[in-house]
């Protein structure tokens, strides 16, 4: 192996042996307490730590690093104690995540590193967040991110490539190709001789590197990361490596030639480099056998300190406390002045002036900037505000939804306009599994509101009017709101854009230019999770929200003999029961009103929950009046048939008459 050390003094030489000899000695010791039996499960990065360490080495102590499972080097390259690492893994409480999640699925603001989550591509994009909010600060800094060779086959690295590329981010993409994904080789996974041509496929400048060789790593990242920084702009590199060990150590290798096995153990970083500083005479035996013992020592006491920890007790206050992150809400009252305005201009109005507001607020979305977007909900924005902070986005949802996460890592707030409702679905695995649990899993909060104009009534047919609420108000961590009025929609969106946790807004197209209603032209919030009582009587309670809210009032309307308590929900979750049991304790008969199709609805929930809670109150069964269990259709008359507004009338009054 060829070193060159170029003009790196004696003592930088010796700081990068050592950064190299730590994850190498841990690793060492894990191997040997798999086969004790006092570790379960260890993702091995022997063979490669020559990236991890050498990317650290050259990156300031501030700049954010995203590794994977096989960068022990980041960890220990930031000093993190020992003990907490080896807590983390053992799943006590001095860890990062509480015994929440395992290895390093985790992150921490104090070294600023940003774990991975199983599914690898959305920390791509994470990173394109957190470098975009590095732009907006001007403050010169760079982001690293790492995934392997198997991962660039998922669409969340194409769309992150894509957006670093057309948003100038400095990122530095970092693929570790060592030869297999699992047991899956490299043929197998893609047909470019180099993935580095993947990064030149989207514009941005990339390189080969010998990811076994640490002077190689440190010397030509040296210049990269400092041209970055001046610069800004992503970088790709392809670091040519091997996977020593199994996936992880339960599956083994049997699956890899010998000859490969022996051709990469000759290539190996730590004892190459070794060999290189004593034939230089930079190194002595002495100081290295040194060295290994004063590193075994550190090991062997801190995984004392971690193995006397106590086990952690489970607390069912504290797993449900810790889903969401705590926010206090700030009631800001609406002012006596108003005016007649549509439910459009109540959010955009609410969107303007929380951009007024909060200076770090930034939107992201297609068609948003000087478009304004497809509803021209931030028509005039771009003039107000700056491209800057209203963004356009490329087609490609997943990796907006997480650069929004990274945006929030990084101290703003992000809002995520979908153009539809519908389109969520290229994005929902950041939601579900970023967003939704990053401050459960370790403290971080998801400051992201995502945007969802919904629902049908237009005649827009499957992709384009889905009411999906539901596949979110499943998931734990996520809040969800849909106000169904102008006054709600401006209040409720910009607490939402307060809340440090992720929400879920639905916005109903139909009611966009349709509904009117004085709103006061101050600044103001409304809190999530309180329903209004829009209507109230004796004979019976209806629960809706959205639209449905206005198809029950015309149903009152059209039957005032019918005296009912009508609930507006307002928000899903959190969601007001104390209202919704109080209003059938009264009337002793409830239907529940949704324009989602019936099975797995919010409606379902919320009558499993009636009956539970308020069964010997009831005088009658619990009534659900949805949509139809199919795909939403395009014509009219399919349409009508489909949506519940039609068939809530006879059914109330069935109800009633019970």
């Amino acid at each position: 192996m060829n070193f060159e050390r170029r003009n790196l003094t004696d003592d930088q030489l010796l700081d990068l042996y050592k950064r190299l000899l730590k994850p190498r000695l841990i690793e060492e010791k894990m191997l040997i307490l798999i086969r004790q039996g006092k570790v379960s499960k260890w993702f091995s990065g022997i063979g490669q730590e020559a990236i991890s360490c050498g990317i650290t080495a050259v990156l300031e102590k501030d700049e954010y690093i995203l590794p994977m499972h096989r960068n022990l080097g980041v960890f220990t390259g930031r000093d993190i104690p020992l003990y907490r690492l080896f807590s983390q893994w053992q799943g006590k409480a001095s860890g990062f995540t509480k015994g929440r999640d395992r290895s390093f699925h985790f992150g921490t603001q104090e070294y600023k590193i940003i774990g991975m989550i199983s599914h690898l591509g959305p920390q791509l994009g994470v990173a394109d967040g957190i470098a975009l909010a590095n732009r907006l600060k001007k403050n010169g800094k760079v982001t690293a991110v790492f995934t392997g060779e198997g991962a660039t086959s998922e669409g969340d690295f194409h769309e992150a490539l894509n957006i670093a590329a057309v948003w100038d981010l400095p990122v530095l993409f970092i693929i570790e190709n060592n030869g297999y994904g699992l047991s899956t080789p490299t043929n197998e996974q893609y047909r470019c001789e180099n993935l580095a041509d993947k990064g030149v496929g989207y514009g941005m400048e990339a390189h080969i590197l010998d990811g076994n060789n640490i002077l190689e790593i440190f010397n030509e990242l040296s210049e990269i990361v400092e041209s970055m920084r001046t610069n800004p702009r992503p970088v790709l590199i392809e670091f040519k490596t091997f996977r020593m060990r199994g996936h992880e150590e339960a599956s083994g290798t049997k699956y890899v030639p010998q000859e490969l096995m022996d051709m990469w153990a000759e290539k190996d970083p730590v004892d190459n480099f070794r060999r290189y500083l004593l034939k230089q005479n930079i190194l002595r035996a002495d100081k290295d056998e040194q060295w290994r013992e004063e590193i075994r020592k550190e090991i062997d006491d801190n995984l004392l300190i971690a193995n006397t920890e106590a086990e952690i007790k489970a607390s069912y206050e504290q797993e449900i406390g810790d889903v969401y992150a705590p926010y206090e809400f700030e009631d800001v009252k609406p002012g006596s002045e108003t005016e007649n305005i549509r439910y459009v201009d109540a959010i955009a109005q609410g969107l303007r002036q929380s951009f007024e507001r909060h200076e770090n607020l930034v939107i992201m979305g297609q068609d948003i900037a000087e478009y304004g977007g497809a509803f021209k909900i931030t028509d005039g924005f771009v003039d107000l505000f700056g491209k800057d902070r209203i963004k356009n986005t490329p087609i490609c949802e997943s990796a907006v939804v997480s650069a929004g996460m990274g945006l929030s890592i990084n101290g703003y707030k992000a809002i995520v306009e979908m153009q539809f409702a519908d389109f969520v679905s290229t994005g929902f695995n950041p939601i579900v599994n970023y967003l939704a649990k990053v401050h459960y899993r370790w403290n971080e909060n998801a400051d992201v509101v995502v945007r969802m104009p919904c629902g049908g009534g237009t005649q827009a047919g499957p992709f384009h009017s889905q009411t999906n609420e539901a596949w979110f108000t499943k998931t734990p961590g996520l809040k969800v709101v849909y106000p169904a009025f102008p006054y709600d929609a401006k209040g409720l969106l910009t607490a939402a854009i307060n809340d440090p946790n992720p929400v879920m807004f639905f916005e109903h197209k139909l009611l966009y230019r349709s509904v009117y209603q004085d709103v006061p032209t101050n600044y103001y919030t409304l809190p999530l999770g309180k329903a209004a009582v829009l209507r109230q009587g004796k004979d019976v309670t209806i629960v809706a929200f959205g639209a449905a809210v206005h198809w029950a009032l015309e149903t009152l309307d059209k039957n005032p003999d019918i005296s009912a308590d009508l609930i507006d929900l307002r928000s899903l979750q959190p969601l007001d029961t104390e209202t919704i049991f109080a209003s059938v304790k009264k009337t002793s008969k409830v239907i529940l009103l949704q324009e989602d199709s019936l099975f797995g609805g919010v409606a379902s929930d919320l009558a499993a929950m009636i009956t539970e809670h308020c069964f010997e109150y009831l005088d009658g069964p619990v009534r659900r009046v949805a949509s139809l269990d199919t795909p939403i259709p395009f014509t009219k008359a399919l349409e009508d048939q489909y949506l519940a507004k039609g068939r809530f009338e006879e059914a109330l009054k069935e109800l009633v008459a019970y």
